[in-house]
């Protein structure tokens, strides 16, 4: 959290920071997923959870199409 808070700090840097689930497992591609902030995104059981496949689309999509510079987001079913 002490990066994070220093990073939110700067002015003259664009950065992005993603916080993954609790799990990240391998498993499929389904490009169904959900991005949150600064709460760990978890389904209606509380499970915070991606597979590997989601999150790397996940990353890519914000390398391709940045939507949270300056920020950090997270992302899980």
């Amino acid at each position: 959290m002490i990066a994070l808070e220093k990073l939110r700090q700067v002015e003259d840097f664009d950065w992005t920071a993603i916080s993954p689930p609790a799990v990240i497992q391998a498993g499929e591609r389904s490009g169904k997923f959900r991005i949150g902030t600064d709460t760990m995104v978890v389904d209606a059981a509380g499970n915070g959870r991606i597979s590997r496949e989601d999150f790397a689309v996940a990353v890519v999509n914000e390398i391709e199409s940045p939507k949270h510079v300056r920020r950090r987001f997270t992302v899980g079913y």
